[in-house]
């Protein structure tokens, strides 16, 4: 069902905001705020050339944390780090994850004590999950310690995990049941795929500020991250879906999937796993409740007939982003696109 606002109400609602108030505050009480919907890789080329096409403070992102999961006793945010290290200037552009020119002695060491070596994790990386984990233990809660990382690392955007609880995606298999990043990164998205979902996402809550930010935002941007276990996790905590439909502000998505696969990584196999259509209408279609525009690879022009088709506008361009030329471009397009 459409919000009650119409698409031309909530674009002028939007850019009288995005106007008449920019740059004129921090955090999450400003008076002009972007936010921002992601999971890892492919959210986080976006949000680095977001970060530096506006003033970084005025960026609220919200990150999937249904990855998350214990290795050698510390807890792990893969997306929370991705989304962390790029927007600190530290992460491995190359490899897609991880910090640039790290080393992997400590795991080596851990592989020849019997320890798992399948998830790779960096020497300097590992101070972050030390860190992360023995502020968990002592009761602080993951959105608090995800802000004092990102302020220790001189980051100037919010970052804020969906939820302070506990949720975990799990992907269903012949064999059985596993956890995403054993299907992900172990298994390297070999299994076929019957099933997906969320692990204690009823029970859940919203992290502090979420609703908020989602009701007061001048524009709300869903990152090209994968539908099902990146955006679809934090659709599926309760209450965000509603707030994304019933804010006044513009919402805009980017495809993940450019001719029925996807840039990176198993999206478009886990679409057809759970019912999707694999292309960027499928996409659309996913988020058609709260939806507004959509931006779509020119290799995808035939689809923007019926993608309008659902009440969405379409914007055809140029969406891959293998450069930080590309990452400040599709930035720019996506903000141009809600003024």
């Amino acid at each position: 069902m459409r919000r009650r606002w119409t698409f031309k109400a909530r674009i002028i609602s939007g850019f009288r905001r995005l106007s008449s108030s920019r740059g004129a505050a921090k955090g999450l009480g400003v008076a002009w705020m972007l936010v921002v919907l992601t999971g890892g890789t492919g959210g986080a080329k976006l949000i680095q050339g977001l970060s530096l096409e506006v003033n970084a403070e005025e960026l609220v992102i919200v990150c999937n944390t249904a990855d998350d999961f214990a290795m050698h006793g510390l807890h792990i945010s893969p997306d929370l780090d991705t989304i962390t290290y790029a927007l600190a200037g530290l992460s491995d552009t190359t490899r897609g994850w991880g910090i640039k020119d790290d080393t992997f002695v400590v795991l080596e060491w851990l592989e020849k004590y019997g320890g798992e070596s399948w998830f790779k994790l960096g020497d300097r990386d590992l101070a972050l999950h030390i860190t992360r984990s023995r502020l968990l233990r002592e009761g602080v809660a993951l959105s608090e310690v995800t802000d004092r990382i990102r302020k220790a690392l001189g980051i100037k955007a919010a970052i804020i995990p969906m939820s302070d609880d506990r949720i975990e995606t799990r992907v269903l298999t012949p064999e059985g049941e596993i956890s995403f990043q054993e299907y992900f990164v172990k298994r390297r998205w070999t299994d076929e795929v019957l099933g997906i979902f969320y692990a204690g996402v009823e029970q859940s809550r919203a992290a502090p500020g979420v609703l908020d930010a989602i009701r007061k935002a001048a524009a709300v941007i869903v990152c090209p991250s994968n539908p099902v276990t990146s955006v679809g996790t934090i659709l599926a905590v309760p209450g965000i879906k509603k707030a994304l439909e019933e804010t006044r502000a513009p919402v805009v998505a980017v495809s993940p999937i450019i001719q029925g696969a996807a840039v990176s990584g198993p999206a478009h196999r886990l679409m057809a796993a759970v019912g999707y259509e694999t292309t960027a209408f499928g996409v659309a279609k996913a988020y058609v409740d709260f939806l507004d525009i959509m931006m779509v690879a020119s290799e995808d022009r035939d689809l923007q007939e019926s993608i309008e088709g659902l009440g969405v506008k379409t914007v055809v361009s140029s969406i891959r982003m293998d450069s930080l030329a590309d990452k400040r471009r599709v930035a720019r397009e996506v903000l141009a696109s809600v003024r």
